[in-house]
Parts: structure tokens; C-alpha cells; sequence
């Protein structure tokens, strides 16, 4: 065993792991360095080979676990550890919760120097798996040139064979093994001919289930096919051909087009319907949508003026029309202001309105400036980058009483947060929402105010 104070690869080291980063990998020291090790977590000791030595810090891959945690629990994938999809399988959930929230907290410290805030209870679910609306399955040619589906293994780009899913919905589990058969099929194989990506999604209160297959160029097979591979998809509404993508990883292409059914499914939350595509800007998780919709119901009153940027599909701009506010969503894909305009109408819900642009750039002038400066209340749910400093320095200059900021990036958050403090906010609560159970994401939301603003008083976990 190493027990000088230099490591080298190969050497086998005893580890005692006292933090979980959000990618899976346990922190412990040995050798006098830091040890990155996937497989362990913090309360446990491992035997561990090394792998890789950098100047600050080494990574190895686990040989035998010596000590286990109580808070350790038997993972329920099979190809756990090897699949890219989850990350915390064998974290029993009620610790998995408790693991996001402090990450937040520390996120808050490092990042943003907030260290006061109050960070509430994760809000989880009762049944953490079985959850995600939305899959994204890769299509390759196996050893016999046969056509497989499958996830990326975790860390590169091999692909790991997948034939059922214990995180997605019922409906889409299903539709794996249906695609395994339809590929073995001689009537429906040639539909698959190019094939890179398979983009599933299901609402979960129809349980109506579209499939969008994405190719280089149209897919004239796929189009003659369609709906002998629809018939082969038992719940499938509707399927679409997605090409041209923009690089040879993107998983949707840039051109879409219907080729069999609908290419929406229905969805209802909170009251709302939605139709969304397999390719929308809809958040995965549509119970925790549910909560924090209950969660942000308090400070909804009717005639509020609210500004909400980067809107996606419009999924809270329509849930805050819902309840009588006046809304103005702004969302740079078009695509998704279109699904969002057409879900208002579906709804009729007339006080919301969508803008088509770059928030950093609608934000300082026009319509969308002036609906920022006479707003009650801005709601961001920014991309895993977060906001910008001209937004976040216009909602400031504007004055904006309140500010509801959703994120899935606490580094990202924390540092905007930061901003927003240093402009005058009050930071009252952040919210963490288990919107990704069995993984290192997690979703939170920080409610801000001017001080001369009262609380709203939100139904925190």
C-alpha cells in the first residue's frame, strides 16, 4: 500500500471519502493529494487504484469498498455506474435530498458569499422513479450491424445498451422494448435506415406518447414506414422526422416535420393543458412542475403584472395567466413561442403575450423594457449558463419589487444571486425542487425583494 506523500498511477490506496461531488464521485485524500473516485460515498472508506495524477488532485477507480454508510442503499438499475443517466442511485433518497440541499448552501458560500440564506427542505417525490416525461435514446449499429438502442455510457460517448428504463414514465419504458422489436422486424427495420437519435415523450395525465427520430436528411423510408412503425408502437400518437442537425452529437436536428399522427402530446398541470412536442422546451418532471406551481400560488394575485424571461414553451407564464396575472413572456426559440402562444389560446388565457427575441437585448428597450419597468414581479428560468449581467442589471435599474429565480445550476445561481444582492435585493428563501431524483441535478428557486417590499409568504417544504 502508498503511504508516501506522492501517487502515481497505478498505486493502491486506501481512501476515507467525506464529500459527494454532482457528478457521482466521492472526495477523499490520500498521499497527501485530493482522490476523485466514482463508486463510494462520504462515511466510506475504499481500496482504490489510481488512474490519472494532476498537480492538485488524483482520480482512481474503486477495487473494494472497506466500510459502508448507512446512508448507502442498493441501486435498482442494473446498468447503473456504467449508464450516464444517473449518478446517485445507491444514495438512499432521503439523503439524496439532504446531499442537493447543502450543495446549494455551499454553492451560495463559495460562489456568491451568501452566507446567511435561508435554504428550505428539499421538496422530493413520494415514488422517485418512474418520473422523467422525456427520454433521449441513441440509435446505433451493433457487432452484426443490427440497429440498438441505448444511453452514453457515463463519461465518453460509447453507447450502453438499453432495453428498459426505470426513470422514465410507464408509456416510455414501454416504448423501448416496442423499438427493440420494431428493429428486428422485417416491415418496420428499414424506418430506423440512418437513424441517430430516438427523442421520446410522454404527457402524463393522456399517456399519449410521440417519438421524433433524428437523421442527417429527410428519411424517405421513415416516411413510407411511419405508420406500419406506429402500428408497432402501441400508444404512439404521432411521429416526427428531425434533420440536419447542427453537429454530429446534436440529438434533435434543426428541421422537423411530421411524417405520422400528431407530433404533440397533452399534457395538464396545475389546471393548465399544453401540448408539447417531443423536442419542447417542457420541463421532465411534470409532478415537481405541479409543486412549484403550489409553491409560487401565494404571491400570484390577480392583475399582477409579471415579466417572465426565458419562457420556453410558456409552462409558468400560463400558470401565472391562469390565476388572473398579465404576463409577458420572453423566449429566444421561436419555436417555443409558437407552442406557447398556441397553448395560451388553447387555454384562453388572453393576458399572456410571448415575445420572440434575446432577453439581454429585449430587456433594454421597446415593449419589453417598459413591461419590465412597470412589472410586479420578474420570473427567470434561465439555461444551466444562468442570466447575464445586462439583464440582471436591467431587472435591477427597473426596480422590480420581486424576483422569482429558477434555476438547475447552483454555480450559476450563486453567482447571479451575488449580483442581485450587491444591487439592493433581499434574498428571503431559496427552494430546492427535486425535479432530477437519482442525480447530481438539482432544481431551486430563490426568492428575492426590494426592502421596502413585503415577504411573499410562500408554502416552503
Amino acid at each position: 500500500m502508498v503511504s508516501s506523500r506522492t501517487l502515481s498511477p497505478g498505486d493502491v490506496v486506501d481512501v476515507e471519502f467525506t464529500d459527494l461531488l454532482a457528478n457521482g464521485q466521492a472526495v477523499g485524500r490520500a498521499g497527501g493529494m485530493v482522490v476523485f473516485v466514482w463508486g463510494p460515498l462520504p462515511g466510506e472508506r475504499a481500496r482504490a487504484r489510481v488512474s490519472l495524477v494532476k498537480a492538485k488532485y488524483a482520480v482512481a477507480d474503486m477495487v473494494e469498498l472497506l466500510e459502508l454508510s448507512a446512508e448507502r442503499t442498493q441501486p435498482f438499475c442494473s446498468v447503473f455506474g456504467i449508464c450516464g443517466g444517473c449518478q446517485v442511485q445507491h444514495l438512499a433518497y432521503r439523503s439524496q435530498l439532504e446531499w442537493k440541499r447543502r450543495m446549494l448552501v455551499s454553492a451560495l458560500r463559495r460562489i456568491g458569499g451568501i452566507r446567511e440564506a435561508r435554504v428550505c427542505q428539499a421538496l422530493g417525490m413520494e415514488n422517485p422513479r418512474a418520473y422523467r416525461n422525456k427520454m433521449a435514446l441513441v440509435v446505433h449499429q451493433g457487432a452484426d450491424a443490427a440497429t440498438e438502442f441505448g444511453f452514453y455510457q457515463a463519461r465518453s460517448h460509447d453507447v450502453v445498451r438499453i432495453e428498459s428504463c426505470p426513470v422514465v414514465r410507464p408509456q416510455l419504458d414501454g416504448t423501448i422494448g416496442h423499438l427493440w422489436a420494431a428493429a428486428r422486424e422485417p416491415s418496420t427495420e428499414p424506418a430506423f435506415t440512418g437513424a441517430r437519435h430516438i427523442v421520446a415523450r410522454v404527457g402524463r395525465k393522456s399517456e399519449q406518447v410521440v417519438v421524433s427520430v433524428t437523421t442527417d436528411r429527410p428519411s424517405p423510408a421513415l416516411r413510407a414506414l411511419a405508420p406500419a412503425l406506429a402500428g408497432a408502437l402501441p400508444g404512439v400518437a404521432g411521429i416526427a422526422n428531425s434533420y440536419d442537425p447542427n453537429s454530429p452529437n446534436a440529438v434533435m436536428g434543426r428541421k422537423n416535420v411530421t411524417v405520422y399522427g400528431s407530433p404533440e402530446t397533452e399534457e395538464e398541470i396545475g389546471g393548465v393543458k399544453f401540448r408539447v412536442s417531443a423536442p419542447s422546451f417542457f420541463q421532465v418532471n411534470s409532478e415537481i412542475v405541479g409543486r412549484i406551481f403550489e409553491f409560487l400560488a401565494p404571491g400570484v394575485r390577480e392583475h399582477a403584472r409579471i415579466v417572465d424571461l426565458y419562457c420556453g414553451a410558456g409552462t409558468f407564464a400560463l400558470f401565472f395567466a391562469q390565476r388572473g396575472a398579465e404576463v409577458t413572456g420572453i423566449e429566444e426559440n421561436s419555436d417555443a413561442v409558437r407552442e406557447a402562444r398556441a397553448n395560451a389560446e388553447r387555454n384562453g388565457l388572453t393576458s399572456a403575450a410571448f415575445v420572440a427575441g434575446r432577453v439581454e437585448r429585449l430587456v433594454r428597450g421597446g415593449p419589453s423594457a417598459r413591461a419590465l419597468a412597470s412589472a410586479d414581479v420578474v420570473f427567470l428560468d434561465p439555461p444551466r449558463k444562468g442570466s447575464d449581467e445586462l439583464t440582471l442589471g436591467a431587472i435591477a435599474q427597473a426596480r422590480v419589487p420581486h424576483v422569482w429565480y429558477l434555476s438547475c445550476n447552483p454555480a450559476t445561481l450563486a453567482r447571479d444571486l451575488a449580483q442581485l444582492v450587491a444591487a439592493g435585493y433581499l434574498l428571503d428563501l431559496v427552494q430546492p425542487f427535486d425535479m432530477f431524483p437519482q442525480t447530481g441535478h438539482i432544481e431551486a428557486l430563490a426568492a428575492l425583494r426590494l426592502p421596502d417590499v413585503a415577504a411573499v409568504d410562500f408554502k416552503v417544504a
